[in-house]
Parts: structure tokens; sequence; C-alpha cells
């Protein structure tokens, strides 16, 4: 059974164009309830701001993620809800003004929203129904949106929060070829101000643009894996009008692998690592996460 995992296993660090999320974009029953737990480890050039006088930077990130997510009918095509719930624990060493400096962090971070839409080639089905489903080509949008609700202190260089809104519009596109489904979006995150950057100060941040792609292999009917890539670019910053010598245009690429565990669990594993990077933001992940699911006449 295909199901939408939508598990954003993102740090603070993390800027959701990053985001390499197979089967972001496909057909599940309506009315399945997932909860999904997951941990994910960063590690490498991996800040909050990119815009932060921070030199040499290696950073640890650890960050445990609750994710709740259902699937819904939406004029006749499936849909999900998600809503993601992180906390991370940050330690991170650099040079700030010539001087060596570290940094210890924990709490919760932001939490984030998604809604996404099939427009196309994903009825809205009952379980029963859902059986006889056979995926061709499934088109979407999703919106995810984060929240300022991480902690944030406007002393501090580095922070769990980020002390502003985000907003990614997004178009998936799914197609289905025997046991391959080839994958891609595109789509762009819009920040908001923070008007308590260091000190009183505002930064802002130009739209970062992102586009990923998948291949998916099924192998059987409870197990998939698959290799993933992502380049994205813009998002360059500012504080108080004055632009910084930080726009990103970097890709990334990586791979997963899920496996059930009966009829209502699922364990799935992740790398993900850098191969370009323009500016910051050169890291390297793992993640592991369990999956539950119930509902819909399961």
């Amino acid at each position: 059974m295909a199901v939408v995992l939508s598990l954003l296993l993102c740090a603070p660090t993390v800027a959701s164009a990053q985001l390499m999320e197979p089967l972001s974009y496909t057909n599940a029953p309506i009315g399945l309830n997932f909860v999904i737990v997951g941990y994910g480890y960063l590690w490498g050039d991996v800040l909050v701001d990119p815009s932060l006088p921070v030199k040499d930077v290696d950073a640890k990130v650890g960050t445990t993620v609750l994710n709740y997510v259902r699937v819904a009918d939406f004029f006749g095509q499936s849909g999900t809800f998600s809503l993601i719930a992180p906390y991370a624990r940050l330690d991170a060493s650099g040079e700030v003004a010539g001087q060596s400096r570290t940094a210890d962090r924990a709490g919760l971070t932001d939490i984030s929203m998604r809604v996404a839409v099939n427009l196309v080639g994903a009825p809205a089905l009952s379980l029963r129904e859902f059986s006889n489903y056979r995926q061709d080509t499934i088109v979407g949008i999703s919106v995810l949106v984060t929240a300022p609700t991480g902690h944030y202190d406007p002393n501090r260089l580095i922070n769990i929060g980020t002390n502003r809104w985000s907003f990614r519009p997004e178009i998936g596109v799914s197609k289905a070829i025997g046991r391959l489904t080839l994958e891609a979006a595109a789509g762009v995150t819009l920040f908001t101000d923070n008007d308590e950057f260091l000190g009183g100060n505002t930064r802002t941040q130009e739209p970062l643009y992102g586009v990923q792609a998948h291949a998916i292999y099924q192998f059987d009917a409870s197990r998939w894996a698959s290799l993933d890539a992502t380049v994205y670019a813009g998002g360059q910053t500012a504080v108080n009008g004055t632009f910084n010598e930080d726009r990103q245009n970097n890709t990334r690429w990586g791979a997963s692998v899920s496996q059930a565990l009966g009829r209502h669990s699922s364990v799935k594993a992740y790398f993900s690592s850098g191969v370009t990077a323009r500016f910051g933001s050169n890291f390297s992940a793992v993640g592991l996460a369990w999956q539950y699911r119930w509902g819909g006449g399961l």
C-alpha cells in the first residue's frame, strides 16, 4: 500500500528547500491516520542563519520529530494534512571576529503544517476501493507553513527558533512505470522579516527556490527504496537593508529505504549529503523513523 509519509525531519538549521522526501505526491485510502516518530542527526556546516558572521563552522544537530498525517477527500481527489513538531539539540563551534566560540542549544523548534492536494490521478477511495487502484500519473500541489514557535533569544548568534514565518508553495508530479515511480517537485520558500535579529536589528531574506527529484523502486508490497536529489538557489539575506554575500546555489543527493513491520507500522531510514555548496549548509544527515497507521477501515 502506498502511503504519504510527509516526514519532514528538519532541524531548525535546514531550510525547507533542502528537504528530500519521496512519495510526497501519492495516493492512499481516505480516512487513514499516521503518527510518525523520527530522529535525524546532521553534521557539518549547519547553521540556523547563513548570514551570521561565523567562520569555520562545525555543528552537530540531533532532531526528534513527531508528525501527524491524515488522508482526506478534497473534491474527489485525495490529499493530506500534516502537523510537524520537532525538538532539537545543537552543538556548534566556529570563529567569531577572530575568536573561537562554542554554542550548546536545546529546545522546541518551529512547528510546521503542510496541506497537500492531489489534482489529477489520485481519486479519493475507500480502503476496499483502493485495493484495485493502480497509479499512473499524479499531479498535486502543497503548502508548507512554518510558525515562529521555537525558542529564540535576540541576544544570541545561534538559536533553535527562527523568529519568523515561512511559506513554501510547491507543485509535484509522480509517474508510475511498473515497479518504478519517478517523482519531481518544484517550490519556493517565502520568509517574513525577523525584526529582533541580534540586538534589535531587522533581518530579511529573499525567496529560496528548490527542485527535488526521486526514483522510487517498489520491491514488493512491504518494501521500497529511493534515490533522491535536490537543487536550491536564492535566499540572500539582508540586515537593516544591507545585503550579505550569502546567496545560495547548492545541490544535494540522498537515499531512503522503507520496510513494513506489519499491517499498521513501518520503519524508514535515510541518508543525504551535499554535492556542491556555494554558500553554507554543506552538511550530511542520517535519520530513522517509525510510522504507525490506523483508521479508514484498516
